[in-house]
């Protein structure tokens, strides 16, 4: 059982052990590995194959075992590790704790985002974009996208995911109106916001946080240690309300086979959600 801490409550040391650990599993190969997974299940609506990452009521099972697994290839480093959580309702500015020189380093550059501080800035050479879109090999961001200023969300837009009292709803994917996964996603689903939550914090980060490759940016676990923590935060509050669908699609229906119910086993391990609801087996909150 191990610790995971809000980021702005690490020691220097317990970053610096972080920032070691990140650059061993780099090097070694296993980091790129996880990036292209992620790539490979970022599967949208309008795709008739299986969805278990995104758009899909598996959205918060599949990303627990995500970073479970990506957890505990850290821990193989320094078994001392664990990932911390970045509150973005409260550290919600370039500013902030982790953007320092000694942890994320900050946005990038005018021109072409390129992020120039901190241990994964490319021009300090232990930090190459090898899995991608497009051809870049440097990390980039932009910080709440100056040029057309986006916000991180509030306590406020968490509280009301929060209060959705069913998990999830048919049409079970980016359209979903109502329910809690959608809520946090963060997909307009009619909306007078065009992203959300968890969206809108991968918009506001900008550069590679924006494509399917988002874990090239080390934040992207910090960030979903935090989306992690919300889903726990869901579940304490309404104790009689469960995952979503509880049983397999029927035939009939236009997300048979492409979505997970309650005991189907997820791709790429085989895990069913329902393995999944409870975290604390492996690790607990501070």
């Amino acid at each position: 059982m191990h610790t995971r801490k809000n980021q702005r409550n690490l020691t220097r040391t317990e970053k610096k052990r972080l920032v070691d650990a990140l650059l061993a599993v780099k090097r070694s190969g296993r980091y790129d590995e996880f990036v292209r997974m992620h790539g490979d299940f970022y599967v949208p609506d309008a795709e008739d194959r299986p969805r278990a990452a995104h758009m899909t009521p598996s959205f918060f099972p599949w990303h627990r075992r995500y970073l479970l697994e990506f957890e505990r290839a850290l821990q193989q480093v320094d078994p001392g590790v664990s990932l911390p959580y970045w509150d973005w309702t409260t550290d919600d500015s370039p500013a902030s704790s982790l953007w320092a020189d000694d942890f994320l380093g900050g946005t990038g550059r005018l021109g072409d985002r390129q992020v120039m501080t901190g241990p994964f800035a490319y021009a300090n050479g232990n930090w190459r974009i090898n899995s991608r879109v497009t051809d870049g090999r440097y990390l980039t961001r932009d910080l709440g996208r100056p040029s057309n200023p986006v916000s991180l969300p509030t306590k406020a837009d968490v509280a009301r995911a929060i209060e959705e009292p069913l998990y999830d709803a048919a049409p079970w994917d980016s359209t979903a109106r109502t329910g809690f996964r959608n809520a946090i996603e963060g997909w307009s689903a009619g909306s007078t916001e065009r992203w959300r939550n968890h969206n809108r914090v991968h918009r506001w980060v900008g550069g590679l946080m924006l494509g399917a490759t988002s874990p090239n940016d080390p934040v992207f676990w910090l960030h979903h240690a935090y989306i992690d923590l919300l889903w726990i935060r869901w579940q304490r509050a309404h104790p009689g309300s469960g995952y979503l669908p509880r049983t397999r699609l029927p035939e009939g229906d236009p997300q048979h086979g492409r979505v997970f119910a309650l005991d189907e086993p997820m791709p790429p391990w085989g895990v069913r959600p329902s393995e999944l609801l409870d975290h604390t087996r492996h690790y607990r909150y501070e």
